[in-house]
């Protein structure tokens, strides 16, 4: 509860016209009070697990400061806008009902202004050094919220230490390593330590994101919300088919989950305290419900539901979240790198003991590992430890920096603030100098206790798993974040960019030299069998090399100019773009290549019309 307690000469206030459905019924509408403490207030969700406790204490502040001041006479006027999280209306009338009569039964001279109506009000304050104060009041739920509140904040200012493990196995302080060798390294890790989310400039994707017709801003949407072209969803559905034939082969069962959640669920909100996010509210009825920004919540409370047995251990549930959401300010806004709406492939995966948890943490490095060779980004590590789990475990974390063959970043907790005990980080470094993290793993100690999630043992004994939260890839839209940011810098470098070729959009361009070769254009297309390549035809109007500067500005791998030359030609002429050169190469033998590239990587089909001449402009 809050409120703001003011000495005053006088208040009067008139009740205007009702602000809720149901108001307060009243009798007079305008009131005078000479000589009197005002108590401007307003109740707060957490307040309504004990309004009676609240009702006593509001008035314990009150008595405090009417002794303080000297004078009897009190008046209650409930002002809903000193809090963004106000009680329901029931409630917070309860409240001022109980100060009311607790008051008037010690003594005071006690009015209240009606509640539930808007209220015209007119006030002097008397000016002295007691005259003007605010007092935040909490008991029970509420000061163990508070207290919760408090541990969060507490978070941020948790200090650490910065190691380099090398694939020797030394630990050593991150100031004192040569990073010479490994700049990437050194700009993740000062990127850790003193950088910003706050981009000075647009990041380079963000111009690529619209150029090349992928995703873009949607005006009509809360920022941080994006509209997909055909070319970016297919990308996105590949990502998101990859990731999740991943995981199922690992042994993941998928399931699906709701969007939103009732803040008053107890564990819930105890969660949301713990590990706090910026959540939408929408509200139902006279409910809140706050937008997920994992899924967590729903498998966590699918966990609770479930008999497990130790037999059915490693236990996993997978979800790909469309979507999640998290209201990130402003300023961290910044293209498909931090969003409020966001695809997120979460796993969870339940373990008997912390020797089956390191075992299963291990794949799951070993899985993030495969994902990011596939997606093809350079990217560094960064593992974090509880400085006592880490002095338990140096051998399992050596071996981790010995299969990624390289050294890794490692940042040492002194205690543990967090539910996990150490997790890993895939992180990639954009054109700016700003580093993301994609691939993670966690080992969480604590949330299948809050839960109530158990396992029966071999004993036939209900037992807590521990529980590791898995995103082998990280959001799926971050990802083309990173595939656009790393091109950017190759393109800096005087590369060319280009999208590993299972993303291509367009994996082969067919350029016909005129009108009258489309037919031939069209032929070899079937040759090369859509069903199995992503194929076009730039049958425009155009000059041949427009033609092909274009399909160079879109990335296209393979592009063919076909001819007269090329009506009974057995080769055909394919400029090459990660070699960069003009092969000649049989209809067949272009085939083998594209399918050798992209084998055991998901396949859609052209997301545009086949003819160039009958697509759209996305982006004027």
């Amino acid at each position: 509860m809050k409120t703001i307690l003011l000495h005053s000469d006088f208040i009067e206030f008139e009740a205007k016209k009702k602000a809720v459905k149901k108001p307060e019924e009243i009798d007079v509408k305008k009131h005078r009070v000479e000589d009197c403490l005002v108590a401007m207030s307003a109740v707060e969700k957490n307040d309504e697990t004990d309004t009676t406790g609240i009702a006593e204490k509001f008035v314990e502040e009150v008595i405090s400061v009417a002794e303080q001041v000297k004078t009897k006479n009190v008046v209650i006027y409930p002002w809903v806008h000193l809090t963004a999280t106000p009680s329901k209306p029931d409630a917070a009338l309860k409240v001022m009902k109980l100060s009311e009569d607790i008051l008037s039964k010690k003594g005071y001279e006690v009015s209240r202004a009606p509640f539930g109506w808007y209220k015209s009000f007119n006030i002097k304050c008397k000016g002295h050094p007691l005259s003007e104060l605010s007092r935040d009041i909490a008991v029970g739920a509420a000061i163990k919220k508070e207290e919760e509140n408090e541990a969060v904040k507490n978070e941020e200012k948790l200090k650490s230490k910065w190691y380099i493990l090398d694939t020797s196995g030394e630990l050593i302080p991150a100031d004192k390593f040569n990073f010479s060798k490994y700049p990437e390294l050194k700009i993740f890790y000062d990127y850790e330590t003193k950088g910003s989310r706050v981009n000075q400039k647009e990041p380079p994707h963000i111009a690529l994101m619209r150029d090349l017709e992928l995703v873009d801003y949607e005006p009509g949407s809360d920022p941080g919300n994006l509209r997909w072209y055909p070319k970016g969803q297919m990308i996105k559905k590949l990502l998101e088919r990859k990731v999740t034939d991943m995981v199922i082969r690992s042994g993941a069962m998928q399931v699906e989950t709701p969007l939103m959640y009732d803040f008053e669920h107890p564990q819930l909100s105890k969660y949301l305290n713990r590990f706090p996010a910026r959540q939408y509210v929408i509200k139902s009825d006279d409910k809140d419900y706050f937008l997920r920004f994992a899924a967590c919540f729903g498998q966590y409370l699918m966990s609770q539901d479930m008999v497990i047995s130790y037999k059915h251990m490693p236990l996993k549930l997978y979800e790909l979240t469309h979507y999640s959401f998290r209201r990130e300010q402003r300023g961290e806004l910044s293209g498909l790198k931090r969003l409020r709406a966001f695809t997120m492939p979460d796993m969870h995966t339940m373990c008997r003991d912390m020797n089956e948890a390191k075992e299963e943490f291990k794949k799951q490095y070993l899985l993030a590992m495969d994902w990011m060779k596939g997606i093809g980004i350079d990217y560094d590590v960064a593992i974090r430890f509880v400085k006592d789990f880490y002095e338990e475990n140096e051998d399992f974390a050596k071996d981790l920096a010995k299969l990624i063959k390289k050294p890794i970043l490692v940042e040492l907790w002194e205690q543990r603030f967090f539910y996990f005990v150490m997790k890993f980080e895939f992180s990639v470094n954009d054109s700016l100098k700003k580093a993301s993290t994609l691939s993670t793993v966690q080992i969480d100690v604590e949330n299948t206790e809050r839960f109530d999630i158990t396992y029966t043992d071999e004993k036939d004994k209900k037992v807590n798993p521990l529980l590791l939260h898995a995103s082998i890839s990280g959001g799926i839209d971050r990802n083309l974040w990173a595939l656009l940011e790393r091109q950017a810098i190759r393109a800096g470098q005087g590369k060319k960019p280009m999208f590993p070729l299972w993303l291509c959009p367009t994996q082969v361009r067919i350029v016909s030299v005129s009108e009258g070769y489309n037919y031939l254009a069209l032929n070899i297309a079937e040759m090369i069998d859509p069903s199995l390549v992503r194929v076009d035809i730039d049958d425009r109007d155009l000059k041949v090399g427009k033609k092909i500067r274009e399909a160079e500005k879109e990335w296209v791998p393979f592009i063919i100019v076909v001819g007269e030359n090329e009506i009974d030609a057995k080769e055909l002429p394919v400029r090459v773009r990660v070699s960069g050169k003009q092969e000649n190469l049989s209809v067949a033998k272009l085939k083998e290549m594209i399918a050798k590239e992209t084998s055991g990587m998901p396949f859609e089909m052209l997301p545009l019309p086949k003819l160039l001449t009958k697509r759209p402009k996305f982006v004027g």
